[in-house]
Order: structure tokens, then C-alpha cells, then sequence
């Protein structure tokens, strides 16, 4: 008997198939207007009712090729004429709460050496007030040879007939000081001298507030009793006595007799003094022993002497 042939598909099935597809290829284009939408919504009907589903889907290919090609160019002619980086900076600004233009395009080379931050979190940081700059004194050096005529204008409408005084001290004010040591210091902070306070509202270099001394002694290593009494007795030298129980009795011997002969000496002296009839510093007692008479001529006739 002859081979069976393949069931062939019905035209109702292949009907249901393309209508699928168009669908598939023009979802949610048929409810524009527009004519390029529509032109394409009728190519795609005839090429796949035509059987031409292979062609529809080279064009689509092509188009696709076509537009990531484009695509690539741009982005090439962007990079090839991407415009310098300019970094721009608040009065005052910390650099280091700013992050550095060149290192968001990846042509920063300064490294640690960049004054800006290399770090992306700080991007969503507000900037912070620099504690060691006066914002007075940008405003100094902020001379009429630097302006624009916009600039000129925007200074000649609010500052016209008032001038600004700077300090004339280096003495830093101590409303800034104490905002500064407790941690108040800030955009929204102000003098309660006003803009004319003419004390610093900046720390000087290599200045060092209490709260961080406070933090670096309470971090200094103690030292025990112990340790401490090595360390003294290592830095006396190789070459002492050892205290054992017979040097610490002869040495005791030796300072009773130093005492011995430093009284005796002093006792003497005394009594040279008072032979030479020099009596200051001296006591009654020490008197009456070097000359015991005194007790007699003291006393006055029909006195008892009590014993």
C-alpha cells in the first residue's frame, strides 16, 4: 500500500496563524493615526497574507540594524566632541562635599591628589560650609575687574549706597566658635553680630577645637602601674644596685648616721650663735640647755621653783 500523506493544514488554521502574526507585529499600532503607522500596519498585512513572512521579517531586521547603527554613530560623535567638563564651586563650598566633574566622565588623572570627591555618594549630599573659610573674604576678593556687566548691574541694585565692612582682626568671634564646638555651624547659621561683625568666622590653619582634643586624650593608651614603674626603671641604666635586703639595711644605717651628724652639726652652730650672743632662731628650750643659769635669773625673790 502506498505511504499515507502528511494531513495539510486547513485554510481556516493558516487564516488564524497570519492574523496572529499581523497582530503580533502591529500591537498597539493600530489605533494611531499616523501615516507612517498606518503604511506600515498595511505592508505588514499584504507581506504576511502573501505568504511573504520570511521577507517581513528581513525588513524588520534591516530597520532594526539600521537604527542601532545610528545609534552607535552618535554616541561616537559624542564622545568624540564631548565639551569640557567646567567645575563650578559655592563660596564657602568644602571641595571635598562636591564630586569632581572629570571623575563623573572618567578623565579625572589627578587621583588622591583631586581636590573634588571621587566618591558618587556625595552627588546626593547637599554641599557643606567650609569651617576655614570667611565667606567675607570671597566677597573681597571678588573685585569689579572680575565682573560682567550682569554682574555689575545685579551688585549697583543691591548693594548701592551701603558698604560692607570686613574684619579687622584675626581674632576669631566666639558666636562662631561655640556654633563650631557644638556642632551647629551651617548654611542656616548667623551671627548674632549681623553681617558687620568684625571678628573671623573662620579657624585658622592647624587649629584644634576642644571637643577633638577632648576625643583624642579620651583615646590616648593608659599606661598601669606596672608598666609604668619597667619603664622608669629601664630608662635609669644598666649600671645600679640591685635592692636585696642587705643593701636596703646598709643603706638605711648610712641615712640614720647622715641624720646623726646633721643634727650634731646644727646643734653646734647653734651654740656658737649663742655664745656670740646672736639669739635669733633659737628656742627656749634650746636656751635653757645651753646655759641652764638662765632658770635662776628668771626668778624673782620668795618664788618656789616647782620641780
Amino acid at each position: 500500500m502506498p505511504p499515507k500523506k502528511a494531513p495539510s493544514t486547513s485554510k481556516k488554521t493558516e487564516a488564524k496563524k497570519k492574523e496572529k502574526i499581523i497582530e503580533d507585529k502591529t500591537f498597539g499600532l493600530k489605533n494611531k493615526k499616523g501615516a507612517k503607522q498606518q503604511k506600515f500596519i498595511s505592508q505588514v498585512e499584504k507581506q504576511v497574507k502573501s505568504g511573504g513572512q520570511h521577507n517581513l521579517n528581513q525588513t524588520v531586521n534591516a530597520k532594526k540594524e539600521e537604527k542601532e547603527k545610528k545609534l552607535k554613530e552618535q554616541k561616537e560623535l559624542a564622545k568624540l566632541f564631548k565639551p569640557v567638563a567646567t567645575q563650578k564651586l559655592e563660596v564657602g563650598a568644602d571641595p571635598k562635599s562636591v564630586l569632581c566633574a572629570f571623575f563623573k566622565q572618567g578623565t579625572c588623572t589627578k587621583g588622591d591628589k583631586c581636590k573634588f570627591s571621587h566618591d558618587p555618594a556625595v552627588e546626593r549630599k547637599s554641599e557643606k560650609r567650609s569651617i576655614h573659610v570667611d565667606m567675607r573674604d570671597a566677597d573681597a576678593n571678588d573685585t569689579i575687574e572680575n565682573w560682567t556687566e550682569e554682574k555689575l548691574a545685579e551688585v549697583v541694585a543691591k548693594k548701592h549706597g551701603k558698604e560692607k565692612t570686613m574684619p579687622t582682626t584675626t581674632i576669631i568671634c566666639k558666636y562662631f566658635l561655640d556654633a563650631v564646638e557644638r556642632s551647629l555651624y551651617g548654611w542656616f547659621w548667623e551671627c548674632p553680630n549681623g553681617e558687620k561683625c568684625i571678628y573671623r568666622h573662620a579657624l585658622p590653619p592647624g587649629y584644634v577645637l576642644k571637643k577633638d582634643k577632648k576625643k583624642a586624650e579620651s583615646q590616648k593608651e593608659e599606661i598601669s602601674l606596672v608598666d609604668l614603674i619597667e619603664r622608669e626603671r629601664a630608662a635609669l641604666g644598666p649600671s645600679q644596685t640591685r635592692v636585696t635586703l642587705e643593701s636596703f639595711l646598709a643603706w638605711k644605717k648610712r641615712k640614720i648616721q647622715e641624720k646623726k651628724d646633721r643634727l650634731q652639726k646644727e646643734e653646734e652652730r647653734k651654740l656658737k650663735d649663742f655664745k656670740a650672743g646672736r639669739q635669733n632662731g633659737l628656742s627656749g628650750r634650746e636656751m635653757f640647755s645651753f646655759n641652764p643659769d638662765l632658770v635662776d635669773d628668771g626668778m624673782d625673790d620668795g618664788e618656789v621653783a616647782v620641780e
